[in-house]
């Protein structure tokens, strides 16, 4: 394949996307500047990668869910052999974060490939070069939204008030520690104070998305959800040629001792009967794959895989 036609492969990649999932957007232009470009040629077979890079400051908003510099590559794959021209691609890589500077062993750095779930080229290499798939971004048709909340004997849901504070940055502090188990989110020293001013800009609107469900009048967990505007950003994740309205369900977190008791589908229940009310064609949210907890109840909710997070933290090892 004539690795010099990189729109070529690009052309190529993305219709060989969008006959995996449909739902997909086509990938983003590639830069004019090459020197961020890593290419590779196997098999007769073709693999770009552009290179970026991410710094977070610990306080800012959303840092306790990723590393604080993390090193992207975002691939375009064509020809017979694509896995093997991503395994070339990742050595290439691998090289540029050694010279980078990037500190061997500092696990607030990570290399993070995200790629189409159904698109499975190339994993062998990917977990041959350290990576794992670490989280995902899962979708949930319109189409499959129920008809309402089922009830679930001794839970109410409720919207949360100012007085709901110390509760629900309580439930929000027990899901990042549990997810922090499997490489998706980092708990710091600024985490409490990050979210107590997250969940307090929330709750200062007269009608917060957020929601607490008692069970028997003891607040055990807690739902919030993005609308649009507010959610416009997670369009990145979806083609837009069907003019989609994304809702973003931002967090659900069930107290321990209540799990397995149905509070968590009654809240799930309540935001996507939120998301129907306000005309939401798709309802987008983040998971840990690995936790056994959230990856079958989302599924069982009507959720799908449509985008994984490969990770390998430290980014060099």
């Amino acid at each position: 394949m004539d690795l010099t036609n990189f729109s070529a492969i690009a052309d190529e990649h993305a219709a060989r996307l969008k006959a995996i999932d449909p739902l997909l957007p086509a990938p983003g232009d590639l830069p004019e500047d090459t020197g961020s470009v890593l290419t590779a040629e196997a098999n007769g077979s073709a693999g770009l990668g552009v290179l970026s890079c991410e710094k977070t400051p610990a306080d800012a908003p959303g840092a306790q869910w990723r590393a604080l510099v993390e090193h992207r590559l975002d691939l375009r794959l064509a020809g017979p052999d694509p896995g093997t021209a991503l395994g070339l691609l990742l050595e290439k890589w691998q090289e540029r974060l050694a010279e980078s500077g990037t500190a061997r062993g500092d696990w607030e750095t990570a290399a993070v490939v995200i790629r189409p779930s159904r698109d499975s080229t190339g994993a062998g290499e990917l977990l041959r070069h350290g990576f794992a798939p670490v989280r995902v971004v899962a979708v949930r048709p319109a189409e499959r939204h129920g008809r309402g909340p089922r009830q679930t004997p001794g839970v109410a849901v409720r919207t949360a008030t100012r007085g709901d504070l110390a509760n629900v940055v309580e439930l929000l502090l027990e899901l990042q520690h549990y997810d922090a188990q499997f490489g998706v989110a980092t708990v710091r020293e600024s985490t409490e104070r990050a979210l107590t001013a997250e969940v307090e800009e929330v709750l200062a609107h007269d009608e917060p998305p957020l929601w607490i469900a008692e069970v028997y009048g003891k607040a055990l967990g807690v739902a919030r959800v993005q609308l649009p505007p507010s959610s416009d950003w997670a369009k990145i994740y979806i083609d837009q040629t069907a003019r989609p309205k994304i809702g973003y369900l931002t967090s659900l977190n069930v107290a321990e001792q209540a799990r397995s008791t149905g509070v968590g589908t009654a809240l799930a229940a309540h935001a996507h009967q939120v998301f129907d009310t306000e005309g939401v064609s798709h309802a987008l949210l983040h998971h840990a794959l690995a936790n056994p907890r959230s990856t079958p109840f989302w599924y069982a909710q009507g959720y799908r895989p449509m985008w994984t997070y490969w990770y390998r933290r430290p980014g060099v090892r």
